[in-house]
């Protein structure tokens, strides 16, 4: 079922991810084995959650493309120096490149979960850790909390594209057109959350509560 198109999504994807990581890296002044594991987990650490979460072996242990693909992602940034560009992470290209990796792998991790028969809250938690679970290890690791849970409109798009995957499943809808639609809208809603500044609502934390009997 899956396209071409959708291969090269999740290439351009993890080269954005391994990015992500080694920027990361460099800012918190990690050694060149951190940033390479940092890069590696940012790309690869949610598929393997997911194919851990259904039973599989992680394809980045057996497979090792993932493994040159990264470390030709860190020796490349570390030789042009690419973390010397101010605002790399919010220039429109990898912005671009960011939201097409999010969105394929949303897609590939929904597809996961609707073929091993999971639920819907199933099949869109294997999207949502498909798509930032990387991120949130990434962060996790460099003590930090992750930015997925209190940025933006990240980590929704994924929800969003698993219950889609899941309602087509449902009428028997899969297919290259269909999750070609859903590929675009995910990509489309993304982008317009970033230029629009949305949010989900956040809970305001009130004044710290004081004992009617304090200070008697």
């Amino acid at each position: 079922m899956e396209l071409d198109i959708f291969n090269i999504a999740s290439l351009i994807g993890s080269m954005a991810f391994a990015l992500s990581g080694f920027l990361i890296g460099v800012r918190k002044e990690l050694d060149i084995m951190g940033l390479f594991i940092v890069s590696m987990l940012t790309a690869n650490g949610g598929g393997a959650v997911r194919d851990v979460l259904v039973g599989e072996t992680p394809n980045v242990l057996t497979d090792p493309f993932a493994f040159y693909l990264v470390l030709g992602c860190v020796f490349i940034s570390f030789a042009i120096k690419l973390h010397k560009y101010a605002g790399l992470e919010r220039r429109n290209i990898f912005l671009l490149s960011d939201s097409v990796g999010l969105v394929a792998f949303s897609i590939t991790g929904a597809l996961v979960g609707v073929a091993a028969g999971l639920s819907i809250f199933g099949v869109m938690v294997l999207s949502f850790i498909t798509a930032t679970g990387g991120g949130i290890i990434r962060d996790m690791i460099v003590n930090e909390v992750p930015a997925v849970f209190s940025e933006g409109f990240y980590g929704s798009v994924a929800l969003i594209i698993g219950a889609a995957i899941y309602v087509l499943n449902i009428y028997d809808l899969n297919n290259n057109i269909t999750i070609s639609i859903v590929f675009v809208a995910g990509l489309l809603i993304r982008l317009l959350a970033h230029f629009q500044d949305w949010h989900l609502p956040k809970v305001q934390k009130g004044a710290p509560f004081l004992d009617d009997g304090e200070g008697q």
